[in-house]
């Protein structure tokens, strides 16, 4: 297990490592103290999470992100000292699987990070549940891949599990509460606000002209999805 830790304050990146090397047997624990570092680290060492700062010198948490999820789903975790939800958000909208806030325990942290790690391992259902195909959208089930007009969209955990969901209960709306609890537990403390936020994120991948085409908001309610007319 790589975990890519990023922040500019030494003693953070010295607490993490030795607290994740204490509760993390076989864990390498790779450091970038600016966002261009971190850039570096992540494309020689290739972590299976990452830690990610939002205020740094040079290329901001926010700018980091993206360029990661240009090519990776790795799970990204950002450290934030601000606690405004929009703040939040804006991380959530660029593609992170989940936020921490300063100052953080350690163990904390670790649950949060295992929470992470578990929705990225999601076994795939069982081979009774066949391909679903909606329009130009593809779902193959058993690789967890999505396909657009022949074209592979790459989805977080979050939001494959999210499409899954919907999609087994297509026609069928999916109150706000089932949706959060089946993507995070009902113990997270996960609000609509979040839920939003990956609904908006899934339906630019498999909505690019716009829409909704796939997934109709029920306000007040959850989400849909209906696929379109077999002859479409």
């Amino acid at each position: 297990m790589k975990i890519l830790v990023v922040d500019d304050d030494p003693q953070i990146l010295e607490a993490l490592r030795l607290g994740f090397q204490l509760q993390w047997q076989g864990s390498t624990v790779l450091s970038a103290r600016s966002g261009d570092e971190a850039i570096r680290v992540f494309f020689d060492q290739l972590p299976d999470v990452v830690l990610l700062d939002v205020t740094m010198p040079g290329k901001n948490g926010y700018e980091v992100l993206k360029e990661i999820r240009q090519v990776s789903d790795v799970p990204v975790v950002m450290l934030t000292a601000r606690g405004e939800e929009i703040d939040q958000v804006r991380g959530l909208e660029l593609g992170a699987d989940d936020y921490v806030v300063k100052p953080f325990s350690h163990m904390a942290l670790l649950a949060r990070i295992r929470a992470v790690l578990r929705r990225a391992e999601m076994p795939p259902p069982l081979r009774s549940v066949p391909d679903l195909v909606a329009g130009d959208l593809t779902v193959h089930f058993q690789s967890q891949q999505v396909v657009l007009r022949g074209e592979r969209v790459r989805l977080t955990p979050v939001e494959y599990k999210l499409l899954y969901h919907l999609v087994r209960n297509a026609g069928r709306v999916v109150p706000h509460q089932a949706l959060i609890n089946q993507l995070w537990g009902e113990a997270y403390g996960a609000t609509t606000a979040q839920l939003k936020v990956f609904v908006s994120r899934l339906r630019s991948k498999i909505e690019p002209e716009g829409g909704p085409r796939y997934i109709e908001t029920q306000r007040g309610l959850g989400y849909r999805f209906v696929p379109p007319p077999k002859d479409q």
